[in-house]
């Protein structure tokens, strides 16, 4: 137990990443495969898919995504949008997570009287395989963040890397070994955001 708290306690958005190798590429993606495995979906759905992009493919990504904001950023204005994608790029790799919208509507044909929550609960199961991913990540040793520069990088990953249809992308996690330490974190009060009955 006070590992796992440990590791929630230390998993925070980390902004400042390297190219340094803290684990080994074999030990990445065991922990996304074991992610996989057991995050639990709403009826055993398993809609989730998630890509590891390593090296030249996460600098790609990373490109990409520049090269679209240059189209929609006035150039008077892209500094700050460049110093963002360059500390993004300059990470070790990016976990992009994906729901397969096939095995969503699958799910509502099959199960008709909770149709309106697929999509819901799809989200919040996507929501706990980047948490887990994030947190065992950091327990490794490195750093990430959560990004969403989705839809505007939808096409270009899709096309670039033969990504079916039918996958919707949630979600961009850059992560590297971290050069600069998480920003102080405010908490809200504790007695305003929980409730105990007895």
């Amino acid at each position: 137990m006070t590992d796992i708290l440990s590791a929630m306690k230390n998993r925070r958005s980390i902004y400042g990443i390297s190219k340094e190798a803290v684990t080994s590429d074999e030990r990445i993606q065991e922990i996304v495969e074991q992610v996989v495995l057991h995050t639990p979906s709403a009826f055993n759905s398993q809609s989730a898919r998630v890509m590891i992009l390593l090296g030249e493919k996460h600098d790609q990504l990373w490109e990409f995504t520049t090269n679209i904001l240059k189209e929609i950023v006035p150039a008077e204005n892209f500094a700050p949008t460049q110093q963002k994608m360059d500390s993004f790029k300059a990470g070790y790799g990016t976990i992009l997570f994906f729901e397969d919208e096939s095995v969503i509507r699958g799910m509502q044909e099959q199960f008709k009287a909770y149709q309106d929550n697929f999509p819901i609960w799809s989200q919040q199961s996507s929501g706990m395989h980047q948490y887990l991913v994030w947190t065992l990540l950091e327990a490794e040793g490195y750093g990430a963040s959560l990004q969403h520069y989705n839809p505007l990088i939808d096409e270009k990953i899709k096309a670039e890397w033969d990504i079916p249809e039918n996958w919707k992308l949630i979600a961009q996690m850059p992560f590297g070994k971290p050069t600069a330490p998480a920003g102080d974190k405010e908490f809200k009060p504790l007695e305003e955001r929980i409730k105990v009955l007895k």
